[in-house]
């Protein structure tokens, strides 16, 4: 059934959707660059398995699954860096411990509670267009929290992003830095479960921020086109997948690896230098 556009936006879960893809989408673009750049983009990943765990033990114990998933990442994301300081080993071995852990938690969760599966597979995959208002609520407070962290810390993340042990001698606090990145990441990837699922909440981190890469002149300059590439790619693949009945969050992702590959084609061909990811 052919519907004008005017009255697509008319749907209530449209215009959920919508806004809180689009704030979600946000901050995951400006996190994303600061990750990708500092190469902790699979920390997303890693956190994405944590928040399985947290989803799963929520729906054990018929809590709503944010109130359980938001304090366990967090919780979780400042394990891997206090794992990775004294234990004495990279950063991805203490993403890899963590993650597995949290995975392992929901898998055995998921075999003895047995009841709730349908409901975490929604978890896996995502499923913005069944957002509740409450849930748009949260999305745009905690989103305009973690922006608003970024903003007033901006300097110091700039400084350790692309030189930590300066940034040390500067007089930067990097581990307080470090800290608030951690669980700004945290809270995005609780939050991006809803728009993608867990399985796909890596990708909304880096691909945009990868496409930036392609064009970007500076720090500010990447984020600003991670940002733009994100939000459009999310608006797109909402419309898209209700117009065409296509899975939601596959459709955001897939549009965002078309803009990565477009920005990769160009930039290839016309000799454009941009931004170096580390």
């Amino acid at each position: 059934m052919h519907i004008g556009f005017l009255e697509f936006l008319g749907y209530g879960f449209i215009q959920r959707a919508l806004i809180a893809g689009s704030f979600i989408g946000l901050i995951c673009s400006i996190l994303g660059v600061v990750l990708v750049l500092r190469r902790l983009s699979l920390i997303g990943d890693g956190l994405s398995h944590v928040t399985f765990g947290g989803v799963a033990l929520g729906l054990f114990l018929n809590v709503y699954p944010l109130y359980v998933s938001l304090p366990v990442v967090v919780c979780s994301s400042l394990g891997i860096l206090r794992l990775a300081d004294r234990a004495r080993m990279y950063g991805d071995a203490a993403i890899g411990i963590v993650s597995s852990v949290g995975i392992a938690v929901g898998v055995m969760l998921a075999s003895i509670g047995g009841g709730f599966n349908i409901d975490l597979f929604s978890y896996l995959f995502g499923n913005i267009l069944s957002i509740s208002g409450t849930e748009v609520a949260a999305s745009i407070v905690l989103s305009v929290l973690v922006l608003a962290t970024v903003a007033f810390y901006f300097n110091e993340i700039l400084s350790i992003t692309f030189d930590e042990e300066f940034a040390r001698a500067s007089g930067i606090d990097a581990d307080r830095i470090n800290a608030i990145l951690v669980i700004l990441t945290g809270i995005t990837v609780v939050l991006t479960m809803k728009v993608v699922g867990i399985m796909l909440t890596s990708a909304l981190l880096i691909l945009p921020a990868a496409t930036a890469f392609q064009f970007a002149r500076g720090f500010r300059n990447a984020m600003a086109i991670s940002a733009v590439t994100s939000v459009i790619s999310v608006l797109c693949g909402i419309t898209a997948s209700v117009v065409l009945n296509l899975p939601t969050g596959a459709s955001i992702v897939l549009l965002n690896a078309c803009f990565f590959l477009a920005a990769f084609l160009y930039k290839r061909f016309s000799g454009r230098r941009s931004l170096p990811a580390a």
